[in-house]
């Protein structure tokens, strides 16, 4: 009797996750058509010693019942080419879904995306914030074999790190998403206030310290001492006036690329309505 290959050991991989994914996945999840308990789609990224880091994703239609699962295979090629064309470094590292869990329909999917990257990464994005959280877990599948054969009678979903990276606007985002209800989204100038505020704080933190350690009242720590002094240093010193007229500048290149983005995003929802929503599912 040929034995039974089961998987052991730890899977070496680690998923870093980039904001703007966790933003286009619960997008694609309020725009879910009606009926649909969750969406699924392609993950983008790349893939450097053992760190797999995903910068973008797009949703790909599918159906799924108790017996069998569809899905739009015209759609996730034609969006593949596309962003190929745009951006060729980053390729397909993955597919995430939205819900609780890993459902036996996942692994048909895992075996439709190991056709189109090695290893692929299953996220798994809560949507419906158990918890009052927006929880986010990788999956890698390893297989379950019979002998020498290399047909998988079974996979396993196994559980590798997962990291979410995010500067300190992006965190704002995040923040808001992790909470079940939001009255409104903050406005720009309410985010840059809350900056302000916050480095403000940091100031006054770094301020107080430095003058204990002056009058005595503090014992200081060299390691803490160097780091204000190389932040100090790596701040250019800028007139009143260049300041002032770099601000300006700055602030008119952020409102028209706002400008543009918002023009950009229309184009693409009416492109998506007139010449997506009719594609066939395969």
């Amino acid at each position: 009797m040929a034995p039974l290959n089961l998987p052991v050991g730890q899977t070496s991989i680690t998923v870093r996750v980039q904001p703007v994914v966790l933003f286009s996945i619960c997008d694609a999840y309020i725009r879910r058509n009606e009926g649909k308990d969750r969406v699924i789609g392609t993950l983008l990224g790349s893939i450097s010693d053992g760190v797999v880091d995903i910068r973008e994703c797009y949703a790909v239609p599918h159906n799924e019942s108790m017996d069998q699962v569809e899905m739009d295979i015209v759609h996730h090629r034609t969006l593949s080419e596309l962003r190929r064309r745009v951006n060729n470094k980053e390729r397909i590292v993955g597919w995430y879904s939205t819900g609780q869990g890993v459902s036996g329909s996942d692994a048909r999917f895992q075996m439709y995306y190991e056709t189109q990257c090695q290893n692929p990464v299953h996220l798994r994005v809560d949507t419906t914030l158990t918890n009052n959280k927006l929880d986010v877990v990788a999956y890698v599948a390893r297989h379950l074999t019979l002998g020498d054969r290399s047909t998988s009678l079974a996979q396993e979903f196994q559980q590798v790190p997962c990291e979410v990276r995010t500067v300190e606007v992006e965190r704002l985002g995040i923040e808001l998403l992790q909470n079940e209800v939001t009255e409104k989204l903050p406005s720009e100038t309410e985010n840059l206030q809350t900056a302000i505020t916050r480095l403000q704080s940091a100031l006054g933190k770094a301020y107080q310290y430095v003058d204990n350690v002056v009058n005595g009242k503090q014992k200081g720590d060299i390691s803490v001492g160097r780091y204000l002094a190389d932040t100090c240093a790596a701040v250019p010193y800028i007139r009143k006036e260049d300041f002032e007229q770099l601000l300006q500048d700055n602030t008119q290149d952020a409102l028209l690329v706002m400008y543009l983005s918002n023009l950009v995003k229309a184009h693409v929802a009416l492109a998506d309505k007139l010449g997506t929503a009719a594609l066939p599912i395969l």
